[in-house]
C-alpha cells in the first residue's frame, strides 16, 4: 500500500463512518499521510483525527477511536495505533514491500502515472523568459501523466535556439474560446542569463532551471551541474539509474533477473526500508508537483531516491564463488524499481536517463 492508496483508504473510511452515522463531518478532499513522528509507531501516520475533531464536535482521541475499525478492516493495514493526542499510525502488511516491488516493476518508467486523457483541454501560459518556458514545459508533462489534456502557450514565441537545444514545446498560435488559460502557477525568478542556461546544454540546462525551488535563483556559473561527482544532484541521479542499468546487465550474465522475493525479505532491512518509503511516495509526489505546477518537488524527490539507492548496490551481485540466490534477486528488484523511477522522473523533466555514464 503506497502512501497515496493510504490516503484513499483514510478517505473512505471517513465517508463510511459519516454514511453509519458515527461521524458528523464534511469529507476532506485529501489527507496527507508520512513517516511518524516522535513517538509514533508503525510505517507511516496521519493528523487526520485532529483534522476533523473541530468540525466534528469531538475530542481528536474520540475521533481516532472511531475511525480506527474501519482502518482495520482494510486489506494491507495489520495495526492501527492511536498515539498523543489522536495521532493515527499505521503498520502494513510485511508482504507490502515486496508488492511495492512488483508494482513499480509492473509499470516501469510510467509507475505513478494517472489513467487515461479524459479531462478538459488545459492551455498553459508564460512570460517569454527562459526559465519559466522549461518549468512550463515540465509542467505540462507533469499533467499529461496525471491524464490531463495539455496545450502550451508563450505570450511571444521564444527564440528557435531556446528550443531546439531545451527541447521547449511552446505554441504561439491563438487559442480557442474552449480552452481555459492557466497560467503556470509561481511564475519562477528569471535566469539571471539565457546564453549561460544554453551553454550548459539540455540537459544540465534543464536540471538548473527546475531542481532550485521557484523562488531561489538558478546557479548557473561555476559549471557545477557538469561535473561529475558526488557534490552535483544532478549527476547522482543520472549516475544511479545508470548503475541500476549496468547491474540488470551483470546480473544477466550471471544467470538471474530481479525478483521481489517476500521469503528472503532483504527489503524489509533497515537500510532498505527508507528507499522503499520514498519509492512508495512517488505517485503522491508525481501528483503534487503537477497539481501545484512544481517541478522542482520531483527534482528533489529523485535525489532523495538516487542517494537511497546508491549504498544498496555493492550488495545487488554474489561476490566471489557466491551463487545467486533469492536474496540477490530481491535486492536486484529494489534496485530495478529505483532506475524505473529515476528514468520515469527524469523524463517527466525533460532530461536524459541514459544507460551508461
Amino acid at each position: 500500500m503506497t502512501p497515496v492508496e493510504l490516503s484513499r483508504t483514510l478517505l473512505h473510511a471517513v465517508r463510511r463512518a459519516v454514511d453509519d452515522g458515527e461521524l458528523a463531518v464534511a469529507v476532506p478532499e485529501r489527507v496527507v499521510v508520512g513517516p511518524p513522528g516522535p513517538g509514533g509507531r508503525g510505517d507511516y501516520a496521519s493528523n487526520l483525527a485532529l483534522q476533523l475533531a473541530r468540525p466534528a464536535g469531538r475530542t481528536p482521541r474520540d475521533v481516532a477511536d472511531v475511525l480506527r475499525p474501519y482502518l482495520l478492516r482494510t486489506a494491507g493495514i495489520t495495526d492501527v495505533v492511536v498515539t498523543g493526542p489522536g495521532f493515527l499510525n499505521f503498520s502494513l502488511d510485511a508482504a507490502a514491500p515486496g508488492a511495492l516491488v512488483d508494482e513499480v516493476l509492473r509499470r516501469g518508467p510510467r509507475y505513478g502515472h494517472a489513467g487515461g486523457e479524459g479531462g478538459p483541454v488545459v492551455r498553459l501560459s508564460c512570460p517569454r523568459e527562459i526559465r519559466a518556458l522549461v518549468v512550463m514545459d515540465s509542467v505540462a508533462r507533469l499533467l499529461r501523466a496525471q491524464g490531463a489534456r495539455v496545450r502550451v502557450g508563450c505570450e511571444d514565441a521564444p527564440p528557435k535556439e531556446w528550443i531546439d537545444v531545451l527541447g521547449i514545446d511552446a505554441d504561439t498560435a491563438p487559442r480557442t474560446a474552449e480552452d481555459p488559460v492557466v497560467p503556470v502557477a509561481r511564475n519562477p525568478v528569471p535566469a539571471p542569463s539565457p546564453q549561460a542556461v544554453l551553454t550548459l546544454g539540455r540537459d544540465a540546462g534543464r536540471w538548473a532551471m527546475l531542481h532550485p525551488a521557484p523562488h531561489d535563483r538558478p546557479r548557473l556559473t561555476g559549471g557545477e551541474h557538469l561535473v561529475q561527482r558526488e557534490s552535483n544532484p544532478l549527476f547522482r541521479v543520472r549516475y544511479a539509474h545508470a548503475r541500476t542499468r549496468a547491474l540488470l546487465r551483470n546480473a544477466a550474465d550471471l544467470g538471474f533477473g530481479p525478483e521481489a522475493d517476500r521469503d528472503a525479505t532483504p527489503t524489509a532491512t533497515p537500510t532498505a526500508t527508507p528507499l522503499l518509503t520514498t519509492l512508495a511516495d512517488h505517485p503522491r509526489v508525481l501528483a503534487a508537483a503537477a497539481r501545484d505546477h512544481a517541478p522542482d518537488r520531483l527534482a528533489r524527490h529523485l535525489v532523495g531516491v538516487a542517494d537511497g539507492v546508491l549504498p544498496l548496490l555493492p550488495g545487488v551481485l554474489p561476490l566471489g564463488e557466491e551463487k545467486p540466490s533469492a536474496a540477490h534477486r530481491a535486492r536486484l528488484a529494489v534496485a530495478a524499481a529505483a532506475g524505473a523511477v529515476l528514468a520515469g522522473g527524469l523524463s517527466l523533466l525533460g532530461i536524459d536517463a541514459p544507460d551508461h555514464l
